[in-house]
């Protein structure tokens, strides 16, 4: 096991591998996507299975970088002013990308780093606390990093779904139903002012989503009391997005494909809530710049992309794809780490407020 520049370590996903998800395992992971905090007893009643074989199966699946749990901002912060999501392409000098890439990877702030096909080398997720920060991030940040010749930044407006939303589809109706009721339910508690130790939380649960609160509590420096009161309040105002991750090949959608389009201003929301309802759809993000929809979804082939476009065309005729890439390997997804077949190898905690303390840093450097 070797250590990843301070942060997780970083794990052989070889040791122990998982080829495929039986149908007890596909079923675990749909009732994670779901619940992904639900205790074990609850997770085991619903799937007709004992806890300590669950929970046995999760250690498995997780330790094999096969499946994980993280947790993000919601979107609800950044329509409250606390925060924005950007995406940026990034073009690398011959060589470099490999090293541009990794170097990426580690920033706690980026939170997903994909090699693609097309237009670009990469393409980066990242939060930021406001338009300042991201600025000058790109600027003086990514802009001064070797083996970057130029970068491209698009913002997103809105987001219509994210990943948290992805469903493996393996449980019945009932089974969904009864996971559905479990968690702490989502009330009227207004969007508030994240703290420090809100920020804490969101770097700790973006590791390990399932983190009891007694763990929290010593990650964070404080009382699990303290911990589980502010996370029911966090996740009652809905500012939290815990997600079950699945590694793609085990997923029977292997292939990540990415669509820029175009759509008129006033069908926009139309336009996306069609393509949000395609089950491929792992994303779909209005953007401001000359292309305003981002699709990002998964598919089961190259071939399929085609075809899945051709679907989306008669699923949002107003939607116009106007660029199109594939993910060669998505090195970063959520904050954790992946390999080139995408099982999970560490992590780099979540922190929207590290571009603008990379930039400070770097400002006072003579």
């Amino acid at each position: 096991m070797t250590q990843h520049s301070g942060h997780e370590p970083v794990r052989n996903s070889a040791r122990g591998p998982v080829r495929t998800l039986d149908d007890v395992d596909q079923a675990l992971v749909h009732a994670l996507q779901i619940a992904p905090r639900a205790g074990w007893n609850e997770i085991g009643a619903v799937l007709g299975l004992d806890a300590v074989t669950v929970a046995r199966r999760w250690h498995r699946l997780t330790e094999a970088g096969a499946a994980w749990i993280s947790c993000s901002p919601s979107p609800a912060l950044a329509a409250s002013g606390q925060g924005l999501l950007a995406v940026v392409e990034v073009d690398c000098s011959s060589g470099s990308l490999l090293t541009v890439a990794r170097a990426l990877a580690e920033l706690p702030h980026v939170t997903a780093v994909e090699h693609v096909s097309g237009d670009r080398d990469l393409l980066l997720t990242l939060m930021a606390t406001d338009l300042a920060a991201l600025t000058r991030w790109v600027t003086r940040g990514i802009g001064a990093m070797q083996g970057i010749v130029a970068t491209r930044t698009h913002l997103a407006s809105t987001v219509y779904t994210e990943g948290s939303r992805w469903r493996l589809r393996a449980l019945d109706r009932t089974q969904i139903a009864r996971l559905a009721g479990t968690g702490t339910p989502r009330t009227d508690t207004p969007v508030f002012p994240l703290t420090d130790l809100d920020h804490a939380l969101v770097g700790a649960l973006s590791m390990n989503g399932r983190a009891t609160f007694r763990a929290l509590a010593d990650a964070c420096g404080a009382s699990p009391d303290t911990i589980r009161r502010r996370l029911g309040r966090l996740f009652a105002a809905g500012m939290l997005q815990p997600r079950c991750e699945v590694a793609r090949p085990l997923s029977d959608w292997p292939v990540t494909v990415i669509l820029w389009g175009k759509a008129a201003a006033a069908e926009l929301e139309s336009v996306s809530r069609a393509v949000t309802s395609a089950r491929e759809v792992r994303l779909c993000a209005g953007l401001t710049g000359r292309n305003n929809v981002l699709v990002v979804a998964w598919v089961k082939s190259l071939a399929d992309a085609q075809r899945f476009e051709v679907r989306l065309a008669q699923r949002a005729p107003g939607l116009d794809i106007t660029d199109r890439a594939v993910a060669l390997w998505p090195l970063k997804l959520s904050g954790h780490l992946l390999d080139e077949r995408g099982y999970r190898i560490g992590g780099v905690p979540l922190d929207v407020r590290a571009a603008g303390a990379t930039l400070q840093n770097s400002e006072d450097t003579p």
